[in-house]
């Protein structure tokens, strides 16, 4: 089991970067934001924490990387955006280990550890970190939640397609439109000015979109749904989106199954 542990850079925090027996921590420097008073002590005592632990997918072409599972990526993410600190660790999915399934019996990640307890589900895990670690605030107000979330299914079946009548790339261009409308009049982001659990949610679908479809069909966002672009370039720049990304590799090999089968 390869184990990393990272402590997400925060305002005006320096850290050390160590490195010993298979434990990386990484280190960062950010300036001050406007975070207040309040935020700053909240997030000073989630640096303080112990990281959490948190099992993930293991990447399949770089080994002590981490894998293309889309859901581990958003806990991830809303960990970085709270600069919650977290121990990695990598599971082979292929070859699952006896120590995994004995905390998570049907196997699937992510699993994170709250108080001695293994909680599955991303939707889970990801209510409980807003619920323990409240700053910064990322809930999306539930009139919002469902913006872009038929997304991800669209592009599954115009990948998965073998005809190109069937109608699935209209589908999804139906969704892209739909969401590109919404941005233009309510961005950057899905709530507005600042990002939040929808965007966390949102942006790891539309990296396996661009890479996948890209790679499978040759197709990319068109032009004329420059919101969608726009919105994309956006989260994917974020500090924390480059850190918890999957190696393009892996989001390649990780949908050639559903595209071979």
């Amino acid at each position: 089991m390869i184990s990393l542990r990272f402590q997400p850079s925060t305002a005006g925090v320096l850290s050390a970067s160590v490195s010993r027996a298979g434990f990386i921590k990484r280190c960062g420097f950010t300036k001050p934001g406007k975070t207040g008073r309040f935020g700053t002590m909240a997030m000073a005592m989630a640096m303080a924490a112990s990281p959490l632990e948190i099992c993930v997918k293991a990447s399949i072409t770089t080994p002590n990387k981490l894998g293309d599972c889309p859901f581990c990526q958003r806990v991830l993410l809303t960990m970085e955006e709270k600069h919650v600190p977290y121990d990695m660790k990598m599971v082979d999915l292929s070859n699952k280990p006896e120590w995994f399934l004995k905390i998570s019996p049907e196997g699937k990640v992510p699993v994170v550890k709250f108080d001695e307890k293994w909680v599955p589900d991303s939707d889970v895990i990801t209510q409980a970190l807003e619920e323990k670690y409240p700053e910064p605030p990322l809930a999306t107000p539930p009139e919002k939640a469902s913006v872009g979330s038929k997304i991800f299914s669209t592009f599954i079946g115009f990948l998965k397609s073998k005809d190109q009548g069937d109608g699935t790339e209209q589908a999804l261009l139906d969704e892209l439109s739909t969401f590109n409308d919404y941005i233009k009049e309510n961005g950057p982001f899905i709530n507005g000015e600042k990002i939040s659990a929808a965007d966390l949610s949102l942006a790891p679908k539309l990296y396996h979109m661009k890479i996948a479809l890209g790679h499978y069909k040759n197709w990319s966002v068109p032009d004329s749904l420059s919101f969608v672009k726009s919105y994309m370039e956006n989260v994917f720049s974020r500090e924390s989106f480059a850190n918890t990304r999957a190696e393009t590799e892996d989001v390649i090999a990780g949908w050639r199954p559903k595209v071979m089968g």
